[in-house]
């Protein structure tokens, strides 16, 4: 068995894009438009995953914007998508920067969770050891649900 992607389904494109690529900093690895069926794939890697998922097709998270609106709710009962990153602190100071909300700040320099436009949960788990704990970070609440 070999894991591929996690598919979550997006309600636009454009701005999910700007969260997932601009800001988390995941690439886009491949798009399919299905005019048929009324909906546009978007497989993005993780920028060390990337090589391996144009190889292998995996691993990849699989944005999918179904052309009609629709409205999604439930996000939080998905669970989570989670991420392993080099410097959990500067990361979520990029994010914060770009207006994302860390709902669950790095106190103890190991983990982090925000959310996507669509509510998608993503846990973001620093590499190796946890880093030192550091200000504002180590004293900063929790905002809303992840």
């Amino acid at each position: 068995m070999q894991y591929l992607h996690t598919m979550v389904r997006i309600s636009d494109l454009d701005e999910s894009l700007e969260f997932y690529c601009n800001r988390l900093g995941m690439v886009e690895v491949s798009r399919r438009e299905v005019e048929a069926g009324r909906f546009t794939l978007v497989f993005l890697a993780a920028p060390e995953d990337e090589e391996r998922a144009r190889r292998d097709r995996a691993p990849m998270l699989e944005l999918t914007w179904n052309w009609d609106p629709e409205e999604y709710t439930g996000g939080r009962n998905f669970g989570h998508l989670a991420y392993r990153v080099k410097d959990i602190y500067a990361l979520c100071q990029s994010l914060m920067d770009a207006g994302v909300t860390i709902n669950r700040p790095p106190r103890d320099g190991r983990m982090a969770f925000i959310r996507s436009p669509d509510g998608i949960s993503i846990e973001l788990l620093q590499q190796g050891d946890p880093l030192p704990e550091r200000q504002p970070w180590a004293s900063m609440e929790n905002a809303g649900t992840w």
